[in-house]
């Protein structure tokens, strides 16, 4: 290309290939990260990124994907979205930095007040702001165990938490998060969760058994906080049976327990509601987010009960760049984007066409063993013929299938076995199911 591209809207909303997928300008890159940049630092596809927005992403040798991973759901609004890029110009012009536990400024408090108005609970709320997913996770167990007293931590099967010490002791999957890293922080347990296409439990019936678990091998008198993603995220998209999510919320509220939700991948809009927790009304006393909070700048939140947010002590909380001032403009734009444009129903229309067109490949192909997830966060979890068994290797020859067509499809699921669905909400309808065609052309030709 002559010249790099301007992202946002404003590119061609096409899958264009002009080269195989890696092309030579971003084969000359990936070179250069292999000479310079930690080997444990991996990518899932190996273009070199020039401009994105709406659905595509357009790499250096001119190729334009169709993108259906959002950066692993932070584009949400699209990348380089009007509002959000005109905000952060604003801000950088003023200033970048001082450290809001310095010298404060009103952008960290305006996201507070409205994290304060949109999180779920008809009770006085406080938030701290943070940069990442895992940092917010981890602040949360930290404020949980202060306000308790207590010490234990419970997780569930198939969870994802994040790449800190304590945040890798809450997640359950070994490769690639843990392996070689500990020992790990103490005091995590972990249960059962509920995961309907391979239990085959009610709702009701896996709380029940993560409960008795919780009761009998780690002690209410020594739980601090239980804490899970609604829809669970790097375990395989698991979206719980009905009434399991209200039952651990019920059980957790009668013994003092500390309820949080880990709202990062599922949080703001991306599930047809702001907020995955909506859907079956349950309020957490505290919640976590990050991801889609900010259009792709680095910011995350703790929000909770007062009583619970208050009980650290001055100073307790914080960090250097938490609540940035960049990133809290941005996310006052990417909220107001979400709201003005009504991302949470266009969510929804997308999860209806991801359904509707995988349940009409399903009919023939019994090798998608399941179709699950809310709104614009859908999965197919794929498995050998005539079973239930994960078939992983299956999986990854679609995600190379789809990249060389030009599609950029992100994988999960502990058994590694579940192709994931993660559109920016600006994507067309058209472009969208462009993208899944070239998935299911990929699932027939292996």
């Amino acid at each position: 290309m002559s010249e790099t591209p301007i992202g946002g809207p404003s590119l061609p909303q096409e899958r264009r290939i002009v080269t195989a997928i890696p092309g030579p300008k971003s084969q000359e890159l990936i070179a250069r990260k292999n000479a310079s940049v930690a080997s444990g630092v991996g990518v899932a596809l190996p273009v070199s990124v020039v401009a994105a927005g709406g659905g595509v992403i357009v790499d250096a040798d001119g190729n334009s994907l169709i993108d259906l991973g959002s950066g692993i759901a932070v584009t949400g609004v699209g990348n380089s979205a009007p509002r959000v890029v005109e905000a952060v110009k604003a801000q950088v012009e003023h200033f970048t930095h001082t450290c809001f536990t310095v010298t404060p400024y009103e952008g960290y408090i305006a996201v507070a007040e409205k994290l304060n108005e949109l999180i779920p609970g008809d009770f006085e709320k406080r938030s701290a702001l943070f940069n990442s997913g895992a940092e917010a996770v981890e602040n949360a167990v930290k404020i949980a165990r202060h306000y308790t007293g207590k010490n234990a931590v419970v997780t569930f099967d198939h969870a994802y938490h994040g790449r800190t010490n304590l945040t890798m002791a809450m997640t359950a999957k070994n490769l690639p998060y843990k392996d070689g890293f500990g020992p790990f922080a103490p005091e995590i347990y972990r249960v059962p969760a509920s995961y309907p296409f391979r239990d085959g439990l009610t709702g009701q019936e896996a709380a029940a058994q993560a409960i008795l678990q919780i009761e009998k091998q780690v002690g209410v008198g020594n739980l601090a906080a239980v804490i899970i993603e609604p829809i669970q995220g790097e375990g395989g998209f698991i979206d719980p049976a009905p009434g399991f999510l209200p039952a651990i919320q019920k059980w957790a509220n009668e013994n003092g327990v500390v309820f949080i939700l880990d709202e990062v991948q599922t949080g703001f809009a991306r599930t047809g509601d702001l907020f995955a927790a909506n859907h079956e009304g349950v309020v957490a006393d505290v919640v976590t987010t990050a991801k889609g909070i900010a259009g792709g700048l680095p910011l995350s939140a703790v929000t909770g009960r007062a009583e619970i947010m208050d009980s650290a002590h001055s100073g307790g909380l914080g960090g250097t760049y938490a609540g940035n001032p960049i990133a809290t403009a941005a996310a006052l734009a990417t909220i107001e984007t979400y709201e003005a444009e009504n991302l949470t129903q266009r969510a929804r229309e997308i999860g209806a066409i991801i359904t509707e067109f995988f349940a009409g490949i399903q009919q023939d192909e019994d090798r998608v063993g399941d179709i699950r997830g809310r709104g614009a966060l859908q999965a197919i979890e794929l498995v050998e013929s005539g079973s239930k068994t994960p078939n992983s290797a299956l999986t990854g020859a679609v995600a190379k299938y789809a990249a060389d067509q030009g599609v950029l499809v992100l994988t999960c699921g502990t058994y590694g076995n579940v192709i994931r669905f993660l559109p920016p909400l600006s994507i067309s309808d058209e472009l969208l199911r462009e993208a899944l065609q070239v998935v299911a052309d990929g699932i027939a030709a292996n």
